[in-house]
């Protein structure tokens, strides 16, 4: 088994399953049809691959994907999670650490990143320099499909 075809394997696993239970209507899990499990399902075939390949390379795109899919599940089912950008921050911070864990490359933008997130969310007043941060993630909310649009655009002309 080649190391491409281990991450497609876990990809067509991960998506026949998603399907399959979509198939099936399972009215408990019907509140997981949907993009943020998507992303679930490909952070979890990168780590599965990175991890069983040991091939490392990947341990920083998987722990993102599957971060921001936890962390937007978790918006909508756990009332103690807010959609808050520091959270964005943590979710950078431990992906790198992960990283850090299996290439031991990205220690200190690990303890920067989740240095900042936490301190930020659990700050008890923000103070008037975090307002740029909170405009500046509202700004990459809402065009963010502008980033897949240019990085499609640059991978078509490279």
């Amino acid at each position: 088994m080649t190391k491409q075809n281990s991450f497609i394997g876990f990809l067509l696993i991960g998506f026949g399953l998603y399907f399959l239970i979509r198939q099936l209507n399972i009215p408990y899990l019907s509140e997981f049809y949907s993009w943020p499990t998507l992303l679930f399902i490909i952070g979890a075939a990168f780590l599965l691959h990175s991890y069983i390949e040991k091939d490392h390379s990947s341990l920083f795109t998987g722990a993102l994907l599957l971060g921001f899919g936890i962390h937007f599940h978790a918006i909508h089912y756990l009332a103690f999670w807010k959609d808050d950008w520091p959270f964005y921050f943590v979710i950078v911070g431990a992906a790198f650490l992960i990283r850090y864990a299996g290439a031991r490359k990205g220690l200190i933008p690990a303890l920067l990143f989740l240095g900042f997130g936490f301190f930020a969310l659990f700050w008890p007043a923000n103070p008037e320099w975090f307002q740029w941060i909170q405009t500046g993630f509202q700004t990459i909310i809402r065009y963010w499909p502008l980033v897949l649009i240019i990085s499609g655009l640059y991978v078509l002309k490279k």
